[in-house]
């Protein structure tokens, strides 16, 4: 077996860079406040799923302490999927509402694409639409990345994580964070290799990793013998596990060997919604043409 020397990892707090986000995100949103401008964030919750309402609730809370303002539109489990495509035109419409936002999953009944794909691109504070995606593939402005995708790069840039030359490895190819985040970190010059549950001898390519990220959704997958020495390693992985959350990277036997790693829980995911508020700071302060305010 191959012979590790043991380092001690920084543990990439998420706490603590969900803080750094939420403190930008109220700055931002002060300075148009000064000029008058206030953003609003919608949030649709259909059904009564407990952990879409845990997380509705964080993002309402997040909202109030940056200085966003929210609404909750809560719809009952048998709401029909033109009775929620109508709120969703509705909110369309409606000039004084800046990000959309559809709690998934949504129930068994209701299209969860076409709901997405009714949401204007121009209020699309998740990053899922169509023409979301084609813009950001293609280097357009005018839209947003998924939030933990976009929120993993803002924690890279904090904390001084280089990214341009290094080989960056994504093991998994979701909609929602593996491929938005191969392209994000193909955007920030580094060499990206993309892996999933096909892909032979997973090792051998997560070993060449300089940043290893892994969401696969299967608890522990990735241990010491897939980790290069000195890795940066990045678990966006929530599995519960004997009752416990756990993420895809068996933390234990990988934090001796990286040069710095996220923990589960405490990590990526506080980011999520930190990231959603600067997503609708950006897409309202450009809809509304103000967006050079608060550009950086």
């Amino acid at each position: 077996m191959e012979r590790r020397e043991t380092s001690v990892a920084t543990i990439l707090d998420g706490k603590e860079i969900a803080g750094l986000i939420r403190e930008e995100a109220k700055s931002d949103l002060d300075v148009l406040d000064q000029h008058g401008i206030k953003l609003k964030l919608t949030v649709v919750l259909v059904g009564d799923d407990p952990a879409s309402a845990t997380y509705v609730r964080s993002k309402e809370r997040v909202a109030g302490e940056v200085g966003l303002d929210s609404e909750i539109i809560r719809l009952q489990s048998d709401t029909t999927q033109a009775e929620l495509l109508g709120i969703v035109d509705r909110l369309n419409q409606d000039d004084s509402v800046d990000g959309i936002l559809v709690q998934l999953p949504l129930p068994k009944h209701i299209d969860e694409d076409a709901v997405l794909d009714k949401i204007s691109p121009e209020k699309d504070v998740d990053g899922f639409h169509p023409i979301s995606v084609g813009r950001n593939v293609s280097g357009m402005k005018g839209a947003v990345w998924p939030c933990t995708p976009a929120g993993i790069m803002k924690m890279l840039r904090l904390k001084g994580i280089e990214t341009e030359g290094r080989h960056a490895v994504v093991v998994g190819r979701s909609n929602i964070v593996g491929k938005p985040m191969a392209m994000l970190l193909l955007e920030a010059n580094a060499t990206v290799s993309m892996c999933h549950s096909r892909t032979k001898d997973l090792a051998a390519i997560t070993k060449q990793a300089d940043i290893l990220v892994v969401a696969v959704g299967r608890a522990n997958m990735i241990t010491s013998e897939h980790v290069k020495q000195g890795a940066v390693v990045i678990d966006v992985g929530m599995n519960r596990v004997d009752g416990k959350l756990t993420g895809d990277v068996d933390f234990a036997s990988v934090e001796p060997v990286a040069s710095a790693i996220t923990p589960v829980p405490g990590g990526v995911g506080r980011l999520t919604v930190a990231t959603l508020m600067l997503n609708t700071l950006k897409l309202g302060a450009t809809r509304r043409k103000q967006y050079e305010l608060i550009q950086r």
